[in-house]
């Protein structure tokens, strides 16, 4: 099974088997990571789209085709495993990809694509033509905008409820929470939490237990959205700014978070991001930081991070900014740093940072 890493695109993936293949969206392109079945060591072996931002990949799983979203540039796909691409962007009127996800919806395949401004837009034809859901648009944006220039908000991911896909949640950084439950025809924003919302994970075994992280810490709710709960602030010890979040498709009550220790408006006067994993096995009431192998925080941030749960165990994969990648292989006890020198894994221009001046 061949596995993708990126910004904007999927976290959590099921196989019988640890994975040994990785497509990693990078600045300078798609990056094929291996793993080597005599010595165990990972090596890159192709890059391909290298003059492309690539913010999301994606592999739509029933047919096979990989999508990959570059920043100020459009979509592209591939049918043969990566190795070329074709343009796949006519009907889209914004060009900045952010995030990407599919869904099977109504008993056909439905490919999603976020951008910046942002829009939300979707294609039945594997993203051979694109519509927008022009209703996404029509809730309160009075407070749609990013504090960076050019201080433009942008749909920054996409999720569903597990078990409908026509519930979708969308997270605008900075806007706040996007819910429709009936397949794009209506949008609401969800109130509760602080409008600079990253990601929402959502219990696979209980719905109602929605987890959203964002540059206020993480919400969390019990009841489907209806009341949130503030469980780590901006002081809280994985750290004030969490990005990605993931449960364990089998057992909710493990949950990892990667968050750095502040915002990206800290990152660039110190070139210090202070990025740390952390675990919960009670799902998310208390966590412990993670080390064997990890260091205590790293100077780099966290910006692509994904599960492979395989039966026995399960591998956590973790991109930086500076373009490193570290995995473990046995549940999060054993880290190493398994790729080094890669072209940085990054939103925007988080790795211009944290690169050394």
């Amino acid at each position: 099974m061949t596995l993708t890493l990126s910004h904007g695109g999927d976290t959590i993936f099921t196989s019988t088997v640890p994975s040994t293949e990785v497509l990693v969206g990078t600045k300078d392109g798609v990056v094929r990571i291996k793993k080597d079945q005599q010595d165990g060591n990972w090596h890159i072996a192709d890059q391909r789209l290298t003059d492309k931002h690539i913010h999301a990949v994606i592999i739509e799983p029933v047919s096979g085709t990989i999508f990959a979203g570059a920043t100020e540039d459009s979509l592209y796909a591939s049918e043969d495993n990566g190795h070329t691409w074709e343009l796949r962007d006519k009907g889209l009127t914004h060009h900045d990809i952010y995030s990407l996800a599919s869904a099977q919806v109504d008993g056909g395949t439905r490919i999603f694509l976020g951008t910046q401004p942002a829009h939300l837009y979707y294609s039945d034809d594997l993203g051979r033509n694109w519509s927008e859901f022009e209703q996404f648009r029509s809730v309160d944006m009075s407070e749609w905008t990013f504090p960076a220039p050019p201080h433009i908000a942008h749909t920054k991911h996409i999720n569903f409820h597990p078990g409908d896909t026509n519930t979708l949640f969308i997270s605008v950084e900075v806007g706040g929470l996007v819910k429709s439950t009936d397949g794009g025809n209506t949008f609401k924003l969800v109130p509760g939490m602080d409008t600079d919302v990253h990601r929402t994970a959502i219990n696979p075994l209980n719905p109602d237990r929605i987890y959203i992280t964002g540059g206020d810490g993480t919400y969390v709710t019990s009841d489907g959205g209806d009341s949130w709960e503030h469980w780590t602030t901006t002081e809280h010890e994985i750290g004030g700014y969490p990005d990605f979040l993931l449960i364990h498709p089998k057992n909710p009550n493990v949950v990892f978070v990667a968050a750095a220790e502040k915002g990206p408006g800290s990152w660039r006067e110190h070139r210090y991001a202070g990025s740390r994993i952390s675990k919960s096995t009670d799902g998310g009431l208390n966590w412990t930081a993670l080390r064997n192998g990890l260091p205590d925080r790293l100077t780099t941030a966290f910006e692509a991070m994904i599960l492979e749960d395989w039966g026995e165990s399960f591998s956590i994969f973790g991109a930086t900014a500076t373009g490193e990648i570290w995995a473990t292989e046995d549940g999060g006890e054993h880290w190493s740093e398994i790729i080094t020198g890669m072209s940085p894994v990054s939103k925007g221009g988080h790795y211009e940072m944290l690169m050394p001046a």
